[in-house]
């Protein structure tokens, strides 16, 4: 019996193309580029694919769904799957799977560094010695933010959240949380409203997945209610922050400080970010250690193999 069809948008772990190469005819492994594939190529190699392994990067839309009529399956290498069409897929009947829990500490790791880098300048400071700048010590040079016994705000209390929240607990921290739903108290977290949040927060930090319901969910209104000392902090997804105004919160005072890794429109972003000293700007790497990264395309190929076999997904979305 001749093996199904597999699409592979990205390049992935060799560990995963020998596991998937058991069970599929890989009829495209985009393994010369990390740059997505356009529509009109990801619709070309789908013509005759029943399965399809994407990313984050790949946006599969309902046109993309359509033209693919021998669509089986879709497997992301990522928690959210706002990228693909979930609906499109569920009125052809195309299974849907992402990768949940393995990335949990990791990115949880991240946002705390990303949350420490902005609060005690280390990415403006180290420029400044790396340009040749520094000539003494002094008192008041880089003076930051203190971690420790600050109110941390976390907007979404879900896995990661409240991961995010363990961290905070164990630098002393205050942890308040707003979600959509009352979530498990963490380490003590405490469920506050929206605007009670970002009033009384010192860093806010923004965990929630991206929708239609979530577009923009942080914008002028909000960032002017935020203290003027406070810092932002986005690991969610590209758009969840209205990226010009928090451009121009940054630049009139508004908040201290953003540390970002993740922007609308992405890997475009705005070119006023760069010119700014009070942003630490990474390019969405916040799941990226090699453990991790190679356990998402490890479960997202498990998914895969586990339907060619008839047998229940691990991490189904649909």
């Amino acid at each position: 019996m001749a093996k199904p069809s597999l699409v592979i948008t990205r390049r992935i772990y060799p560990e995963a193309i020998e596991a998937l190469s058991a069970h599929f005819n890989i009829a495209f492994e985009n393994q010369a580029s990390d740059t997505p594939l356009t529509k009109p190529e990801l619709i070309e190699k789908l013509a005759q694919a029943q399965y399809l392994f994407c990313t984050v990067a790949d946006k599969v839309d309902a046109d993309v769904i359509a033209a693919a009529t021998q669509l089986k399956m879709i497997a992301t290498g990522a928690v959210g799957y706002n990228n693909i069409d979930a609906a499109a897929c569920k009125a052809r009947g195309i299974r849907l799977s992402n990768t949940p829990d393995v990335l949990t500490e990791t990115t949880a790791d991240f946002a705390f560094a990303l949350l420490m880098a902005t609060a005690r300048r280390v990415s403006e400071s180290e420029r400044y010695v790396r340009s040749g700048q520094w000539k003494g010590w002094a008192f008041d040079q880089f003076t930051g933010m203190d971690v420790h016994g600050a109110t941390l705000g976390i907007m979404g209390m879900g896995r990661i959240g409240g991961a995010i929240a363990k961290r905070g607990a164990g630098f002393g921290m205050q942890v308040l949380y707003h979600n959509r739903s009352q979530a498990k108290q963490e380490n003590g977290a405490r469920l506050v409203d929206r605007e009670t949040l970002l009033k009384s927060s010192d860093f806010v930090v923004l965990v929630v997945p991206y929708s239609p319901e979530t577009h923009h969910f942080i914008q002028a209104k909000d960032i002017h209610l935020m203290k003027p000392t406070a810092c932002l902090i986005n690991i969610a997804r590209g758009g969840v922050v209205k990226d010009d105004d928090l451009l121009a919160a940054l630049r009139a005072g508004k908040i201290r400080a953003a540390g970002l890794d993740v922007f609308e429109g992405e890997p475009a972003l705005l070119p006023g970010f760069l010119e700014l000293e009070n942003v630490v700007l990474t390019p969405h790497i916040a799941s990226s250690s090699r453990a991790t990264r190679g356990r998402m395309v490890s479960l997202a190929a498990e998914n895969l193999i586990a339907h060619v076999q008839g047998l229940p997904l691990k991490t189904p979305v649909i």
